[in-house]
């Protein structure tokens, strides 16, 4: 399967070598062909987004942010409309470019569904703990273990932290720094990402929206925040 989106990493080629090596079967140490591959993908010298996601050490603006999270969700609907489950979503795993724009990577842990598949089991827990969907934990997965995930990553995003914050205080914090020319505009943002992230990490995955909903909404608030600047512009024209 080839996989080519501008927010996901791309992929360049591989390596492979096999050799002789003594390993233990069943007790006994035999001969085998032991073959390695090497996986190359684009060097992308900004890093991970976990090294950004802190105040501390960003200094991301929210328009960056919300940027970020956008091609995220652009990413992460990619590879689930090609039926590939990321499993493994995480700051450490979304490397930037020059631009910062976002690249999903690390496909290490993926699955790859097939189109009438709706689930598959899993024989043991892998991923990360704290991004972790609580389904991982019973062994059947499906493509909203992705979204829970993600969740926590805008979680992140909105408030340099894990974790669930009221969405009164992620408004007041935000509205502290927002631009005063256009900051209701990007606090209306911020309250969509927040309900977002909060929808995302639903206990229930059947709960959490998809990719595509979460993008198509991200779009109406744009487009209602253009139509509500744009009458306000007129009226002062006026």
């Amino acid at each position: 399967m080839k996989v080519k989106h501008k927010n996901v990493v791309r992929f360049l080629g591989y390596c492979a070598d096999t050799q002789g090596r003594m390993v233990d079967y069943e007790g006994d140490f035999v001969m085998a062909d032991v073959r390695q591959r090497l996986l190359c993908f684009e060097y992308l010298h900004k890093g991970s987004l976990h090294d950004y996601i802190t105040d501390a050490y960003s200094g991301l603006e929210w328009k960056e942010r919300y940027e970020i999270i956008k091609g995220i969700c652009n990413g992460l609907k990619y590879l689930h409309d090609n039926q590939i489950v990321h499993l493994d979503l995480k700051p450490a795993n979304i490397l930037l470019n020059d631009n910062l724009v976002p690249k999903i990577a690390d496909f290490g842990l993926s699955k790859c569904f097939t189109e009438d598949q709706s689930q598959i089991n899993i024989s043991q827990l892998a991923g990360t703990p704290g991004y972790l969907a609580p389904e991982f934990y019973g062994g059947k997965i499906t493509p909203k273990v992705d979204i829970y995930s993600l969740g926590i990553i805008i979680a992140e995003m909105l408030t340099g932290q894990k974790g669930y914050t009221k969405m009164e205080k992620i408004l007041e914090s935000w509205s502290y720094r927002l631009d005063k020319s256009n900051g209701e505009t990007q606090l209306e943002q911020v309250r969509v990402c927040a309900e977002v992230g909060k929808e995302c990490t639903e206990y229930n995955p059947a709960i959490r929206p998809d990719p595509g909903s979460i993008i198509k909404r991200l779009e109406e608030t744009e487009s209602m925040i253009g139509f509500t600047e744009n009458v306000v512009s007129s009226s002062f024209v006026k």
